[in-house]
């Protein structure tokens, strides 16, 4: 009974990818709070526009971007403990410093609660006032949340290399990364909630101080597979069964794995093909993410306090769900069709790229119903996690373990950047449609602006599948 007892492998990697899991629902969580408290609660209190809005996310968009170049790096200086510990405990703290920027702006601007603000009315020069200062105290905030957040994936990965073999991994980061959709399914049922009930600066305090929990659990959960007492030989075995990479890098008492720069990094096509992946999608999920609550209130007149807003909502990213199978796709591919890693992920990402085209039509059925571009936006949105899972997969497949961070820190920055270029974009489009009543194909005012995101958002994959591709065509690992 012993040696069966010892020979039967454990499984401790799994509860590794749900603290993973937990974390990554976290961190969407605090991004979604301003998302879903914006237009019924911050809107009429700081008299934004659609443009104020887009500057707000483009400008965490920019900071992400930047903050990933670097937060990769960090993780893998201070490993994946250390580094995941200071990126929670940043956002965190970030999160909760939003509900200060409110009580901030009364005392720069001289009024005495939220109610003076919103009942400011014709003085122009005061209304611009209120607008500009709470618009500098969220961009700081902002800022400081992106920052932190930026680790989140670098940190991630990083442990999912370390406790899965290559074949498992696209499966297990599909399994963490859909705490993202978890994040962004609770998000409606809960923020609009806690903002109506004790006021959109509780949202951001009680959301934010969720890392603080799971933080507790991080510190004492996770260690390196081959000095945790959880895991046994044969779970070790089978993290390592693929392991092609020199002892260096994975023996206690042998030399450190060659350090390599950032700037080193960009000498191979693999981090650009990498690159190519994300500059564009990125931009496309956090708009999704932004602007689907703004598109049910603008374009299809719910309040999201209402329980139609939030049933919507909730049936976007119950779809959204269905990623989980694609990230165990490429696992068939390599199995079955004894297809490399690299090749079998390539593959489950045109599949992927096809269905955001169905984007296209998520404006003309509106008018049908707002069921339409909710199902069709899920549908894409599940579609983009799954492309995500790989792609993030690929870096596992290609690069050693001591460049994984970096590489996935420089892969952010490019999302982060394109997502800044979408996310001020749409909001300007917005506000210039609404304005001008600008008519595109057929389309007039908001609508039209609607309608020329989506499309974008529809060709977006196709684009970035071609461009991976042309960068490295067939599998081919670095070697240090």
């Amino acid at each position: 009974m012993t040696n069966q007892t010892q020979s039967k492998m454990t499984s401790y990697r799994w509860v590794i990818c749900s603290l993973l899991f937990f974390a990554t629902t976290v961190n969407y969580l605090d991004r979604q709070v301003l998302s879903l408290t914006w237009e019924d609660f911050i809107r009429p209190e700081f008299h934004w526009t659609n443009t104020h809005y887009g500057l707000v996310t483009g400008i965490f968009s920019l900071v992400y971007a930047l903050a990933n170049l670097f937060a990769g790096r960090i993780v893998d200086i201070l490993d994946t403990k250390k580094g995941y510990m200071w990126s929670i405990g940043v956002w965190s703290v970030a999160a909760c410093a939003h509900a200060l920027c409110g009580v901030i702006t009364e005392w720069v601007v001289g009024l005495p609660n939220a109610e003076a603000l919103r009942a400011v009315v014709d003085d122009v020069d005061l209304i611009a006032k209120i607008a500009n200062v709470s618009l500098t105290l969220f961009i700081i905030a902002r800022c400081l949340l992106a920052f932190g957040e930026a680790g989140n994936f670098p940190a991630a990965i990083k442990a999912t290399a370390e406790y899965f073999p290559k074949k498992d991994r696209a499966y297990a980061t599909s399994i963490f990364n859909a705490g993202s959709t978890i994040g962004a399914l609770l998000a409606p049922f809960t923020i609009p909630v806690l903002a109506a009930q004790f006021g959109w600066e509780a949202a951001f305090i009680i959301i934010g101080a969720l890392g603080f929990v799971w933080m507790g659990f991080w510190q004492f959960m996770y260690k390196k597979p081959d000095k945790h007492p959880k895991v046994n030989a044969a779970e070790l075995a089978y993290i390592n069964s693929d392991n092609d990479e020199p002892a260096a890098e994975t023996t206690e008492n042998a030399a450190p794995a060659p350090s390599v720069s950032i700037w080193k990094c960009f000498s191979y096509r693999q981090t650009w093909a990498f690159l190519s992946g994300k500059i564009l999608v990125d931009g496309v999920w956090w708009f999704y993410l932004f602007w689907m609550p703004s598109y049910l209130k603008n374009a299809c007149g719910m309040s999201s306090t209402s329980f139609e807003f939030q049933l919507a909502l909730g049936i976007l990213y119950l779809i959204v769900m269905i990623s989980l199978v694609g990230g165990y796709l490429p696992t068939i591919f390599i199995d079955k069709y004894k297809m490399d890693p690299y090749a079998g992920r390539m593959r489950a990402m045109l599949i992927f790229a096809f269905f955001p085209l169905l984007a296209l039509m998520a404006q003309p059925l509106a008018h049908i119903s707002y069921w339409f571009p909710v199902i069709i936006v899920g549908i894409a949105g599940a579609a983009h996690q799954s492309w995500s899972a790989n792609i993030f997969s690929t870096v596992g497949d290609m690069f050693p373990k001591s460049m994984i961070a970096t590489v996935v820190g420089i892969g952010g920055m490019a999302g982060g950047a394109g997502s800044f270029l979408i996310q001020t974009g749409a909001g300007k489009l917005f506000d210039y449609t609404e304005q001008t009543n600008m008519t595109f194909l057929g389309y007039t005012g908001i609508e039209a602006g609607y309608m020329i995101a989506f499309s974008f958002c529809a060709v977006a994959y196709l684009i970035s599948w071609i461009a991976i591709k042309s960068f490295v065509p067939k599998y081919k690992p670095i070697e240090l």
